[in-house]
């Protein structure tokens, strides 16, 4: 019933202005000139990239003018749904999802857009993410995969020699940190903002996950109950999260914990280890250890995230947008952007190229994660429902009252209804 899809959603929500860069409105024909229209998310002063950006465009293009109007995370989705409906889509947008529109033909696909060779260039993870069936729409822009982070300073006054491997080491560390007074030995953030990424890092772990092998929903398989049922019996129970409970411990909260030196081990992303390591904490980035059902040699798929450019075919304007998508996904622009944000460029030949900014030392790691990663099955129609089920509901299942078969089953329950009315 469903195609065997796998997908990616936003990075940190962050908030933003509106911006117009150049120009306004954009032109009816698809001739060499007139005024293209960008809705982006803000990733945080993202005005100085774009502003450069489409004045370099410009200059290489003298017809074409490029307004870029800057969205916060919280709204983009929102506000560019209800664009498409009144009947003024911007020719592009960069945001957290795409397949909703894709669904509805309202999409040019990459082959209407880029060369061969510019399509060809997306990390292969990123294009399946991208694709609906064989056909890729949501064009991969800038990406980021999670990793377990260690305090070593923690770790050494814990006397752990060596990071975990294994749920069962993972469980005996978080108790030595606690007996060293470490507030919270491991932090699992469940609460509503990010609990879908948390609750899909857990288990992979365990050889669950969001889909089956055939693309279906599995979301309350028996892997992913036992994966709770262990959280909860093993780390919640005696104490070992801290004194939030992981349904109301939202990721910015862990994070910002984990930067004060609170937290022994919490999954995190690229840009937190920058600026752990900007505060002068020592970090140790590894994989996610996996539950001892698997076993340590098992190595399951990390978690990776990505954020989606898709161009709209309500203007007619595809030889325009082509151009200017050819341009902005040249290596030095990709990893100018990503290199800001201390993300990680979407194509091959952008990540092998240190010297452009988009990739250094600390992000390799990262790198070696995303390109065998599993993203989150957002290329489905009904996973916007979907997800917000899971952040809103999840946590509960860890919850001291919590019985997770039951929230996981409920959870499947409703995600049936929203893939019915997708």
């Amino acid at each position: 019933m469903r195609r065997r899809i796998f997908g990616a959603a936003a990075g940190a929500a962050v908030f933003g202005l509106l911006i117009p860069l150049s120009g306004c409105g954009s032109s009816a024909g698809d001739s060499g000139s007139g005024t293209l229209k960008l809705v982006a998310a803000e990733y945080g002063d993202s005005q100085a990239f774009w502003s450069k950006l489409t004045a370099d465009f410009s200059a290489q293009h003298p017809g074409i003018k490029i307004e870029v109007q800057l969205l916060p995370w919280a709204d983009i989705d929102r506000e560019v749904t209800r664009m498409v409906k009144a009947g003024r889509a911007p020719d592009m947008a960069l945001m957290g999802a795409y397949s909703d529109f894709a669904a509805q033909g309202k999409l040019y696909s990459a082959d209407e857009l880029l060369s061969v060779s510019d399509e060809a260039n997306f990390l292969p993870p990123l294009a399946e993410a991208g694709s609906v069936g064989n056909t890729l729409y949501g064009l991969p822009f800038v990406a980021s995969s999670r990793l377990l982070f260690l305090n070593d300073a923690l770790f050494a006054k814990a006397g752990i020699s060596s990071p975990p491997r294994t749920w069962a080491d993972l469980r005996n560390a978080a108790k030595a940190l606690k007996d060293k007074g470490v507030k919270f030995p491991i932090a699992v953030p469940l609460g509503p903002e990010e609990a879908h990424a948390e609750a899909m890092i857990w288990e992979l772990s365990n050889g669950g996950g969001y889909v089956d092998s055939s693309g279906n929903y599995s979301l309350a398989s028996e892997q992913n109950v036992e994966t709770f049922r262990w959280i909860k019996d093993n780390l919640v129970a005696p104490g070992l999260t801290g004194p939030v409970p992981p349904s109301q411990l939202n990721r910015a909260d862990a994070f910002a914990a984990f930067l004060r030196g609170e937290v022994g081990m919490v999954n995190g992303y690229p840009s937190l280890l920058h600026e752990a390591k900007g505060k002068g904490i020592g970090v140790t980035a590894v994989e996610m250890p996996v539950s001892n059902t698997l076993g340590s040699s098992d190595r399951p798929p990390m978690v990776g995230v990505a954020d989606w450019m898709m161009a709209f075919k309500q203007n007619g304007n595809r030889d325009r947008i082509g151009r200017f998508l050819g341009f902005l996904y040249q290596d030095k622009n990709l990893s100018d952007f990503a290199g800001r944000y201390h993300l990680l460029p979407s194509t091959v030949s952008a990540a092998r190229t240190p010297a452009g900014g988009g990739i250094d030392k600390t992000d390799q790691a990262f790198l070696t994660a995303l390109r065998g990663a599993q993203l989150y099955p957002v290329n489905d129609p009904s996973w916007v429902t979907v997800s917000d089920t899971i952040k809103r509901n999840i946590g509960r299942a860890v919850d001291p009252s919590g019985d997770p078969k039951a929230i996981l089953d409920d959870i499947a329950e409703k995600s049936r209804e929203a893939g019915k009315k997708s």
